[in-house]
This record gives C-alpha cells, structure tokens and sequence, in this order.
C-alpha cells in the first residue's frame, strides 16, 4: 500500500478543516453583529440608531425572498406599512406595552401576506414582482381612504411607547433603544435559523433549480407562500418597531418607494448573504440623516448615484465583495504549500 502524497494530504486535510472554520467564522460575525447592535447608540444619535435597526431587519426580510428563494418583491413595503398602522391602532386604542402592539402587527402583515403570497408565486421573475407591488398599492389606496381609521394624508399620530410603566423607556430614545432593539436581534436570529435549516437549504435549492427541486418531490410553490409568509412577518416587525419609534404611521410606509429602497439597501450590501442587509441599511440611513442634517435636498440623486457606482464596481454588494475576498485569501493561504 502507497503513502498518500503531499498534495492528496494537504487537500484532505484542507477539506477537514474548512467546515470547522466556517463554523467558526460564522458564529465570530453572530458576535460582532450583537457588539454592534449593543454598542451603535453610543455612537449614533439613537433615533437613528433605532431606524438603521428597523431597516436592517426589513433589509434581511426582503434579503431571504431575493437573495436565498430567487423572488424579487417590490410590494413588501404593504407589510412594513401595514404592520406600522395596525402596531399604532393597537397601542392607541388598547394600550397594551408596545412590544404586544407590535406583535399584532406581525401577525397582521402575515395574515394579509397569505393571499398575497399564494397568488404572486404562481408567477417568476417580473410578473411577480408586479403582482406584489400591485397587491402593495391597493393596501396605499385602502388606508388612504380609510380617514376615520389611518387618518388618511395625516397619517395616524400620537402612537405612544408604553412599556410596563416605565418613563424612561417611554420618554427617553436611547432607553427606547434598548427595549426595542431585543425585538429587532430576534427577528434576525430567525431568519438566520430558517436559511440554516433544511427548509432554509431547500429554498436555496429552489433558487438555483426549482424544476430539479419539484422533481426531487418539494411542493415548491407551498415552499414559497411559507417563506412568503415568514418574510413578511420580519417586514412587519420592523415596521410596527419603526412606527412606535417614530410615534406615528404614514402613507410614506406603503409607498412603493419604500419597497424600492429596502431592495436597493440590499443590493448595496449584497444579495443572498444576510448580513448584506443591515451593511446597506445602515449606509443608507446615515447618508440620508447626513444629507438631511446640512440641508440637501437632493438626497435621491446621491444615494441613485451611489448605487450606480456600487452596483458597477461591487456586483456581489459591499458585503458580498468583502466575504468573497476573504474566502479566497482564506482558502489560499490554506492552499499553500507548507514545510
């Protein structure tokens, strides 16, 4: 019997190794993100802080449909604002703490994302993009004429931050912060746990070939509604923690603008890599607070131009570039030849 040769061990050996490290690489960012979360309203003025969290959610939200099932919403925005009307509506009118009235929003956006999920998914790339930002827009057309309850082109005001009593939390932004970025960091290990489960490898396999996946015996449209659903209800829990952040629900939230800028934070951080969402979420929200704080007013001409360059040089998004780097000088000087 032959020794192995130096090459065919050092291969072996490298294949060995590089499921342990990424392991351990993964979980290393899972800190850093938390060190970041706990850290970034020291920092950062804490309104701002609470709406990079709240965006970055809603990043990762669309993240999961685009970047790990293959489907490009332009409507989830009818998630995000409707989460923030009814978390507003619950809180004014039943007085419950605030992190209850934003769990009735969540409930809501994944009530109403059933029958928008199961008529949009028979439809693939544009055409189902139309169809959500279609449904999207007649959610816009609903609250604006329902005045008596949304309050129309006012928008709903006055949403308060109850929470067990506590005034500091209920007055105080950088205490608020705390409180509701729990809620935030808990959305994000869900979705982290569904892309690393067999659902969430299953969802990848339907991206990359869904006609070998419904051969392979998944029900892939059921698959779809379901992380249609899931995706919703991070969209919704971003949006009623927005909403009571701000004290108020506009139509601005059930924009199709807004469903444009979620997609563009995403792409800008990189599609199909998780953390690409909280990367363009926060450069986004920091620009726009940057620009607004010294009085620009064509705030959409530079983030359009920033996404442009982005796009054009960065393809896989800044975060995407950034990991890929990475793994490949990680995997070289593995690669290399040692004495």
């Amino acid at each position: 019997m032959t020794e192995q040769s130096a090459p065919t061990a050092q291969l072996e050996q490298t294949a060995e190794v590089a499921p342990a490290r990424r392991s351990t690489v993964r979980w290393v960012l899972l800190a850093i993100g938390l060190v970041a979360a706990i850290a970034l309203p020291w920092f950062v003025y804490p309104p701002v802080a609470m709406d990079i969290a709240a965006w970055a959610l809603f990043a990762i939200s669309v993240d999961l449909l685009l970047g790990y099932t293959g489907l490009l919403s332009f409507g989830h925005a009818a998630f995000w604002g409707s989460s923030a009307y009814v978390t507003g509506l619950i809180a004014i009118h039943v007085g419950v703490p605030f992190p209850v009235a934003i769990l009735g929003g969540m409930l809501f956006a994944m009530l109403i994302a059933v029958p928008i999920g199961y008529l949009s998914v028979r439809r693939t790339g544009i055409y189902f993009a139309m169809v959500t930002l279609a449904f999207a827009q007649m959610i816009y057309f609903v609250a604006n004429q329902w005045h008596s309850l949304t309050g129309g082109e006012n928008g709903l005001q006055g949403i308060p931050r109850s929470f067990f009593g506590i005034e500091q939390v209920e007055t105080d932004a950088f205490y608020f912060y705390y409180a509701a970025v729990g809620l935030i960091l808990l959305g994000a290990w869900a979705a982290w746990r569904i892309l690393h489960s067999p659902f969430g490898r299953v969802l990848v396999a339907i991206r990359d070939n869904p006609a070998r996946a419904r051969a392979l015996g998944y029900d892939v449209e059921r698959y779809k509604v379901v992380v249609f659903v899931l995706s919703a209800g991070l969209a919704g829990l971003a949006g009623g923690v927005f909403s009571i952040s701000h004290g108020f629900a506009s139509l601005q939230e059930l924009a199709w603008t807004t469903s444009g800028k979620v997609v563009l934070m995403t792409v800008l951080g990189g599609i199909g890599t998780l953390w690409g969402g909280p990367v363009g979420a926060a450069l986004v929200v920091l620009l726009e607070d940057k620009l607004a704080t010294i009085g620009f007013d064509g705030i959409g001409i530079i983030t359009g131009s920033i996404f442009i360059v982005i796009v054009l040089l960065f393809r896989r998004g800044l975060w995407g570039t950034a990991r890929t780097v990475l793994q490949g000088l990680a995997d070289r000087r593995h690669r290399a030849p040692r004495d």
